[in-house]
This record gives structure tokens, sequence and C-alpha cells, in this order.
């Protein structure tokens, strides 16, 4: 392990100070999710960086995802995982699998390991308190079962725990007006959620450095989006994929009055703190 001296200690942190000036007191949402949320030593790095934010005053709304926990269990009781345009099929019985792993032991062992490590989180899930109202989506027609379009967000609960000191952990499970369940995809919920909290930021985990110039070569990371280049960068190829979702997601914070969201490198230790506290960042902002 590299030697770091007390003076070079001193001088990261006073470096950091008119970062932590500027958030402190300010709502940050987080989206979690990719390799980050699998690798132990990543997922400690997430959650230490969470509970410093929240120790030096920042408000941190952490939404999760976990397609790889219910693509297991899915697997255990044997049925098959089927995505249609890279939203999964959601019948009943998935559905259940679904709730039961997302709202359950995904969400509960990130809380738990939140308060492992010094913070104090709370679970919830977009139920609890009809956080998350959504309708049944057909995307281009196509019948996809119980996933979600969300058409409101209620943040009393999340404001109500984060004013009593708490970490919000919400998994994205959303409520119908009949009361069924949808699911509903992390990222859009994540960007629904901060525009509501009117947000300081909000940060997409991802398991890609940013939005790349070439997707093949990992140094021409494009730093930082007007979302008005958004169009020409769809037309030209650069946005592409599984991109454009999470980059529609970013535009769309922007434009209900989130002040910065970044897509960063998940795979990379504390990436949260390096995009926060440092001049350079780390992934692509879109402002």
């Amino acid at each position: 392990m590299e030697f770091i001296s007390n003076q070079d200690r001193a001088q990261v942190l006073v470096q950091a100070l008119p970062y932590i000036q500027q958030y402190s007191g300010k709502t940050i949402v987080i989206k979690y999710g990719g390799n980050a949320m699998i690798d132990d030593r990543l997922k400690d790095a997430v959650m230490t960086d969470i509970v410093l934010l929240s120790l030096i005053g920042v408000h941190v709304v952490l939404v999760h995802g976990g397609g790889p926990e219910i693509s297991a269990m899915l697997k255990k009781v044997g049925k098959e995982s089927r995505f249609v345009n890279g939203l999964r099929y959601t019948d009943e019985e998935t559905m259940e699998i679904v709730q039961m792993v997302l709202a359950g032991k995904v969400n509960k062992d990130l809380v738990g390991l939140i308060n492992r490590h010094g913070g104090r989180a709370v679970g919830l899930c977009g139920m609890d308190g009809g956080m998350i109202k959504a309708v049944r989506t057909t995307p281009d027609g196509a019948d996809i079962g119980y996933v979600g379009e969300i058409i409101g967000v209620d943040t009393t609960i999340i404001k109500d725990s984060a004013t009593n000191g708490y970490i919000p952990v919400i998994s994205t499970v959303g409520v119908g007006e009949k009361g069924e369940v949808y699911n509903i995809n992390a990222d859009t919920a994540a960007a629904s959620i901060a525009a509501c909290l009117h947000a300081e930021k909000l940060l997409l985990m991802t398991d890609v450095r940013g939005l790349l110039r070439d997707k093949d070569d990992e140094n021409s990371l494009i730093s930082v989006v007007n979302v008005s280049e958004v169009n020409s960068l769809k037309r030209s190829g650069i946005i592409s994929g599984g991109m454009i979702p999470k980059i529609d997601c970013c535009v769309e914070a922007v434009r209900r009055g989130v002040k910065r969201t970044h897509i960063i490198d998940g795979r990379i230790e504390h990436s949260i703190l390096v995009e926060l506290f440092s001049d350079q960042g780390i992934g692509t902002m879109f402002l």
C-alpha cells in the first residue's frame, strides 16, 4: 500500500473543503447498480463513501436495482428470464419474485451494510407511503407484463427519513391506483426521485467510464455534455445502445431541475468521492 504522509493527508482534506461546504445540507441521489453491487470490495467502498457523505451533512438518497439477483432467483425456481427491448418481461409470478428480492433481500442487505459501516440507513420501497405511483407501460405496443411507468413521486417519506438523520435506501417497486405492483427501471426511478427532491446532483453508477466518443477507446471519455448536444450525439451514433436510456434519464433530471447529473464508473473504488470532491471528476457530467 502506498504510504501517504500526514502532510499529504491534510492537503487532501483542505482541497476537499470547498466541495464539503458546497454539498453540506444538499441532497444527492445515487443510483446504485452494476459491478459495484456484486463485487464485495467495491460494495464496501460505495458504503464507505455514502456514510462519509452523510457524516459531513449531505442528504444521500440511495436508489438501487437488482437485476442479477432477480435473474438468479428466477433460475432457482426454474423460471427463465425474458427481456423485451431491454426490459424484463414481468408476469405475475415474476413480479412476486421481483418484489421479494428487491424490496426484501437486496434492500435489507444494503441497509445492514450501511449500518455496519457506521451509517443510519432505512429501507424503503416505492410502495411505502405510496411513494412511486405508476401505470402499466407498453413500449411500442408490446405487452411486457407488470412493468411500470412512473406518473408521480411522493417524496414525503424520503424527506422525513433524511430530516431525521437516516439514509433512505429505495428499491424501485411502484404501485398502481388499484394497488397493483409494478417493476420500475432503477435509472428512471432515480431520475424522477432526484427531480422531485430538487436534488443538487444525481449520480448513476454504471460499468463504463461514462460517455465515450469511441466506444472501444476508454480514453475517449467526454467529460461534460450540455443537454442541448444530446440529440446530435445520438444522430452521430456516439450515444447508442444501452447508453440511450441512461442518458435520457440524465437529460430528464436536468430539465426537471436537478443541477448536475453524472454517469460514473462504479468499477473504480471510491468513484463517488472522486466525482464529488475533485476538480476533474471521473465520469460524464450533464448540465
